[in-house]
């Protein structure tokens, strides 16, 4: 209860602000044009600087929803988005700060690298399937441009602010039940971390151990100061490194809370490729740490 009525405000607060600013900015830049300037640049830039705007976002993998929503309204392209929807909980300040206190520089270093690879990679790959077909038609029409206001007919202040909260009620109104339910899931297993069961095959030198990591990863929800200790603990019962920082990008990118709100603004085949391209790419991450530490 105290998690739910932590989160859920914070969330619906960052959801109405996001929405309501980006709104207000389409008046000024119509969604096609913001489109034209991401798409335009060389292939990948638009996704890493996504995916650098998410080291200093320290979102959860919920509260980087309301931001991955407001990107998709302005035009952004979709693997850009989701770029920064990876990168935002897994590689932020804190992740990166406790890391880097606990397991010292090398850990930290080689924990961004390839968590800002993976962002990256992830969001190119999802952009060159083109799977815009995929979002929800409500989102289709805002991201297309075809819900915005003409560029240029929006002129005074008060114009643009009810532009905003016309944008707050589409977007808020059709969002904010999924997101309840979302950190609700979040709550009721927040916490639950069998640390003794994980341990108990995490330090198993046998190829199916940063799989399985990954698989109980994902039901579970936190960010990434609420996982670390639980990671410190599980490497301090023998776990190997590896395995186990594999099963905190699951829990902190991939949160069954997160999939469900984002059922709301993206399709099942949208929604099951994001999953896959990331725990491929969390799976690679596993096995390189236990190689090279």
């Amino acid at each position: 209860m105290h998690f739910f009525l932590y989160d859920a405000p914070k969330v619906l607060l960052l959801l109405v602000g996001v929405v309501f600013v980006m709104g207000v900015v389409q008046t000024f830049f119509a969604p096609a044009r913001t489109r034209a300037l991401l798409a335009g640049r060389r292939l990948g830039v638009g996704n890493a600087l996504a995916a650098l705007l998410g080291i200093v976002t320290p979102f959860c993998s919920c509260s980087a929803v309301p931001l991955f929503i407001g990107f998709l309204s302005a035009g952004v392209p979709l693997g850009v988005t989701f770029s920064f929807l990876i990168s935002a909980p897994m590689v932020n300040e804190v992740a990166l700060a406790l890391l880097l206190g606990l397991f010292g520089w090398k850990v930290a270093a080689l924990y961004l690298g390839l968590g800002l690879l993976v962002a990256i990679v992830a969001g190119l790959v999802i952009g060159r399937l083109r799977m815009e077909r995929h979002l929800e038609d409500w989102v289709r029409a805002i991201h297309l441009g075809e819900a915005a206001a003409p560029h240029g007919t929006v002129r005074t202040w008060a114009e643009r602010f009810e532009a905003g909260v016309r944008h707050l009620r589409e977007i808020v109104g059709r969002v904010w039940p999924y997101v309840l339910a979302g950190i609700g899931l979040g709550a009721g297993i927040h916490g639950y971390v069998p640390e003794d069961f994980l341990a108990s095959f995490m330090g198993a030198n046998v190829w199916w151990a940063v799989p399985a990591a990954v698989l109980l990863g994902v039901p579970m929800y936190t960010n990434a100061a609420g996982i670390i200790p639980v990671v410190e603990a599980l490497i301090g019962k023998g776990a190997a490194l590896g395995t186990t920082l594999a099963f905190m990008m699951s829990v902190i990118a991939l949160s069954a809370p997160e999939i469900l709100i984002l059922r709301k603004v993206l399709r099942w085949p949208l929604i099951a490729t994001f999953v896959g391209v990331v725990a491929f790419g969390v799976l690679v991450v596993g096995y390189v740490f236990n190689a090279v530490l």
